[in-house]
């Protein structure tokens, strides 16, 4: 089990102080026909439907 009182947390104004240079581009990548891609490989329409989809919890 993992003790979480010795977990150390970022501060908000340490994330926000991040120089452009240092930061790094986050590859989002989905499941699309049963395999997985990058959401950077999709053609326009794909782009499309990815922003439109929406997220739901199962009860």
């Amino acid at each position: 089990m993992t003790d979480l009182s010795q977990q150390q947390y970022l501060q908000p104004q340490a994330a926000s102080a991040l120089k452009d240079e240092d930061r790094t581009r986050c590859e989002v990548w989905t499941r699309v026909m049963g395999y997985h891609r990058p959401v950077s490989a999709f053609n326009v329409g794909k782009r499309g439907e990815f922003a439109d989809r929406k997220f739901f919890k199962e009860q």
